[in-house]
């Protein structure tokens, strides 16, 4: 029957094998937690769970980082709160899980923690990935080769393994009208319509991953050079120090960003014309909401961490003996991102451009 799929690696686990029925799935519950862009790329599946259960309400547990990137979300019924350094709210939470009797968990993150909320939730279908030690709170899995996918895709074939349709590649990021006001706002204060605003961001959740200040002055310079752009310095609360940095290094005038909340960032991202980025949460939130980036790459695999769809693009020093290493510190001299060649910069910010039919006014008009 269409409605029924069986998962048969399940044998592989000495697990019994089990029926997913779709006609049973009224509540869903997507686990997933940690970084901001993780959980951004984890909600390619919304469009299609609602476009396959459309009566169906969806959950989310998430932590406190990226609950404003998921509010006022329509395909979102509620947020669940996890908090790992409290036992007690932990307990609460699997209590909660209990209490809401999901028919359906899509357990995105599977470690330990997760895995035992999973199991103990009462749940009939709980999806996981088989990870060693951590199968037995499943019933359900997500594919075994994980290298494979690109981090979103990862979902979608999770998602295929258990018979749903894929058909929708829409990340999401939630933006209202009080962060648009505040963009909108300081753009109009700052730049003119025609302007080129170019956003760069420091951001980046390990040390390795963050490409140097100087090298970002660099790449801002060159940009206003041949495009006659207004580079706009875009930062988090643990980005000022580099932010400044990349403000004060530039000869040439740039504009710092004021301090800001994710949603409000976000709002700022989406008004430039596109976005430099690390591999961090805000390139993840520029591909969510339409604005093309170019993202950098030194330890971390382009293939499965790079912006998501056709209209980005990103650029790494493929040639270094080192390269995607994984480390969170560099012990050696960032070589992977000082020694990026300012010029392959330029010809991927002119792919970015000429992809997204971007108008640039005529330089010295």
């Amino acid at each position: 029957m269409a409605h029924l799929f069986f998962y048969k690696k399940i044998r592989a686990f000495s697990l019994k094998e089990i029926v997913f029925d779709k006609t049973a799935v009224e509540k869903i519950l997507i686990i997933k937690l940690r970084g901001i862009g993780d959980v951004v790329l984890s909600t390619i599946v919304l469009d299609n769970l609602k476009e396959e259960f459309p009566n169906a309400k969806i959950d989310y547990l998430v932590e406190a980082p990226s609950l404003p990137g998921l509010i006022d979300l329509p395909q979102i019924n509620n947020l669940l709160l996890f908090d790992r350094k409290s036992f007690i709210k932990r307990a609460k939470i699997i209590y909660s899980i209990r209490k809401n009797k999901y028919d359906l968990i899509l357990d995105f993150f599977t470690n330990p923690s997760t895995a035992i909320m999973t199991f103990l939730s009462g749940t009939k279908f709980r999806v996981g990935f088989p990870y060693r030690g951590r199968t037995y709170a499943y019933n359900l899995f997500g594919p075994i080769d994980r290298e494979k996918y690109h981090a979103a895709e990862l979902h979608l074939e999770t998602l295929k393994l258990l018979g749903i349709q894929t058909g929708k590649k829409q990340l999401h990021f939630s933006i209202n009208a009080k962060t648009l006001y505040f963009a909108e706002k300081y753009f109009m204060e700052n730049f003119s319509s025609s302007d080129f605003v170019v956003g760069i961001c420091p951001t980046g959740g390990w040390h390795s991953k963050k490409c140097d200040a100087e090298k970002f002055a660099e790449i801002g310079e060159a940009i206003i050079q041949k495009y006659d752009a207004k580079i706009l310095i875009l930062w988090g609360k643990s980005d000022k120090e580099d932010a400044l940095k990349i403000h004060t290094l530039m000869q040439k005038k740039s504009f710092l960003a004021p301090d800001t909340t994710i949603q409000e960032l976000a709002a700022m991202i989406s008004r430039c014309k596109l976005l430099i980025a690390n591999d961090s949460g805000p390139m993840h939130i520029s591909t969510a909401i339409g604005t093309p980036v170019l993202s950098l790459h030194g330890p971390t695999n382009p293939l499965l961490q790079g912006p998501y769809g056709e209209k980005h693009e990103w650029i790494q020093l493929s040639s270094l003996d080192c390269i995607e290493c994984n480390l969170l510190d560099c012990p050696r001299n960032h070589e992977c991102f000082m020694m990026l060649p300012v010029s392959e910069i330029l010809n991927k910010v002119d792919k970015l451009i000429s992809k997204n039919s971007i108008i640039i006014k005529p330089k010295y008009v």
